[in-house]
């Protein structure tokens, strides 16, 4: 059994390392495609910590993705030399921070302002958590697009442009690279960088499950009272799961606005915030393979869709605009896996023997 586990999970990683390779022969799109799906499912793990986890339900997660991508720019682009002179002067070559600095400063800052969410919020539950989280995501949207007066930090709302691509010991991911005989585009070379942070997110994510922690906050989500009353400090966990799920939404914040080398308030909006959630809730909460089945199915989803709603829309004369149409076939392929998956695409395993055994 063992054996035949080791040969699946070689198979599935051969599987994952052609993904890109088999993708470009049908264009550089649909690996760019393969490469937002990962950097999802990055952001649906990180929330599985907060909602999965823990059972707090956090709908502004998409600020610390904000914050992450926002740290990234401001270190990996002219903005700041062009805006103050004295900065200018520290850096005459030009700000282009490593991304060994980078990737744990935008994880820390992400991470604080977690634990800033997580402290005022201890005592809600519920709906007024998620009314809460919801707008602190808004506050933090909406001071990304008003930060460019009196003193301009973000630019507002016309974004952040000129950002430097990942570079490692001298190979830069903005452009093509030649390895081992094979040149691999810019958006292959980031495919295997989201597919590397992914598995460790992956590892993470599954030792926290096992460890202490984790057990600890299955039992706050299950019963808070109860767990309280084991001599479970649910404060101090609490803000953990905020401060640890933020801290995966701020790296994915940081390989965004590399990998896109533009971000503007409009990439972070409450939608996103909402299509995450779905993820999670759609893939199976808590359960780290429905997790990033969620993640996969509704970031491609829509991309797929594309392609159908266009020949729909020619179907019905024009009448019907395509964008519309496939917000409508997205809504309704989440209804219908609802209904016929009401615990999610994958579920966990415990919660479907727990039920078992209460009917007994």
């Amino acid at each position: 059994m063992k054996q035949k586990q080791i040969v699946v999970f070689l198979l599935a990683a051969l599987g994952l390392l052609l993904v890109p390779l088999v993708l470009q022969s049908f264009g550089n799109a649909w690996v760019r495609i393969a490469d937002m799906a990962l950097l999802y499912v990055l952001l649906a793990l990180g929330l599985n910590i907060v909602v999965g986890y823990a059972g707090l339900l956090d709908l502004g997660y998409v600020a610390f993705f904000a914050i992450g991508a926002y740290m990234y720019a401001l270190l990996a682009s002219p903005h700041l030399t062009e805006t103050f002179p004295a900065i200018a002067a520290m850096f005459p070559n030009g700000m282009h921070t490593p991304i060994w600095i980078i990737i744990p400063a935008a994880a820390g800052l992400a991470g604080l302002f977690g634990i800033l969410l997580g402290a005022p919020t201890l005592r809600l539950r519920g709906d007024y958590l998620a009314i809460v989280t919801l707008g602190f995501g808004e506050i933090i949207r909406v001071f990304m697009n008003n930060l460019d007066h009196p003193v301009n930090i973000t630019n507002g709302p016309k974004g952040m442009g000129e950002i430097d691509a990942l570079s490692f010991f001298g190979m830069s991911f903005g452009k093509s690279n030649e390895l081992f005989g094979f040149e691999l585009p810019s958006v292959t070379l980031y495919y295997y960088m989201f597919l590397v942070l992914v598995v460790l997110s992956v590892i993470i994510s599954h030792r926290l499950q096992m460890s202490r922690v984790g057990r600890a906050w299955m039992a706050i989500r299950e019963d808070e009272i109860a767990a309280k009353a084991m001599g479970i400090n649910t404060r101090n966990l609490k803000l953990l799961a905020f401060g640890m799920g933020a801290t995966f939404g701020g790296v994915s914040g940081a390989m965004f606005a590399s990998f896109q080398g533009f971000i503007s308030p409009e990439s972070f909006s409450l939608m996103e915030s909402i299509m995450i959630v779905a993820m999670v809730v759609l893939g199976g909460i808590g359960h780290l393979p429905g997790v990033i089945v969620g993640a996969l199915a509704l970031s491609a989803l829509p991309e797929i869709l594309r392609y159908v709603a266009g020949p729909l829309q020619e179907m019905t004369g024009g009448r019907l605009d395509s964008a519309i149409l496939r917000q409508l076939l997205i809504a309704l392929a989440m209804i219908i896996i609802m209904l016929l998956r009401p615990r999610g695409l994958w579920p966990s395993p415990e919660h479907g023997k727990a039920l078992q055994t209460a009917k007994v």
